[in-house]
């Protein structure tokens, strides 16, 4: 499975520029002076090019699921879906098609695990019963391991993992502080669905005198290659100590100082931030 931490290419939707040109051009600065590969994808509908595009497993496998979330099932709602088929034959990337349905932002990978919410059982019942969906998950993707763990329904409508978990490596991942106020079916869910797939964690937590920031959780949704993590920035105390936190979490990227931070104000207003915005491959010729 590619990693993340192997991803050499950072893919945008050509809809960010039209949206957000700003916030697009400070984000390009930043991926120029870290040496990162960049482009547009085309013809797409929205901003949030994780959600639909493929996931990489090897440099020329990638995998198209079927994008039909049920967030976007209301009419009002429909002119909003980007097809990957579409923006797919337009790169000349050839993909191999499951009938699965899942969103790209609930697909966290290590070279042999990925964890997503639980939502994948429910986006895929009618169809497969837990154990057809987690037999079905280990295949595409070629993973020995599939961590479900709880969707955060409460906070969280999409039903995506990038906001509660990040891989540091393989064996270990980044989880919300947060999750320690939540009620105890919830945390023995997520921390049972880790500790069964051989997972340890840390966590991102924050002290300040105010009330947490309702978007906090968006510290998590980093954008990560080879070469930089790039975290949110949201205005507040907290944006000093997740910055700090995750350079002593990732000291590999923190000692050649590739870990940077963005303002993200403009863009988290519509549900996502960093991770949901960028499409992450490692390139080869598979795509021209």
């Amino acid at each position: 499975m590619i990693t993340d931490r192997q991803t050499n290419f950072v893919f945008l939707a050509d809809t960010l520029r039209l949206q957000f040109p700003d916030f697009a051009r400070k984000l390009i600065t930043i991926l120029n002076e870290n040496n990162v590969q960049h482009d547009f994808l085309p013809l797409t509908r929205d901003i949030w090019a994780r959600d639909f595009m493929p996931i990489q497993v090897s440099k020329d496998k990638f995998i198209e699921y079927r994008y039909d979330p049920d967030y976007l099932q209301a009419k009002k709602y429909r002119k909003q879906k980007t097809y990957p088929d579409i923006v797919c034959d337009k790169l000349g990337l050839r993909t191999i098609k499951t009938d699965l349905i899942i969103d790209g932002g609930n697909v966290i990978k290590s070279s042999n695990c990925v964890i997503m919410t639980d939502k994948v059982l429910v986006e895929n019942k009618d169809f497969y019963n837990r154990d057809g969906v987690v037999a079905k998950l280990k295949l595409i993707f070629e993973v020995d391991k599939i961590a479900l763990i709880p969707w955060d329904k409460a906070n969280e409508e999409y039903g995506h993992a990038d906001g509660m978990v990040r891989f540091i490596d393989d064996n270990t991942v980044l989880l919300q502080g947060y999750f320690d106020e939540y009620d105890e079916i919830f945390k023995q869910k997520l921390y049972s669905s880790l500790e069964q797939n051989g997972l340890h964690w840390k966590k991102l937590n924050y002290n300040v005198m105010k009330p947490d920031e309702e978007n906090n959780w968006a510290y998590m949704n980093f954008l990560q290659t080879k070469d930089l993590i790039l975290i949110p920035g949201l205005g507040i105390d907290e944006d000093e100590q997740a910055l700090k936190q995750i350079k002593e979490y990732f000291p590999e990227y923190a000692k050649n100082d590739r870990v940077k931070q963005i303002d993200v104000s403009e863009i988290i207003g519509d549900g996502g931030a960093l991770n949901c915005i960028s499409w992450t491959i490692f390139k080869d010729e598979s795509i021209k």
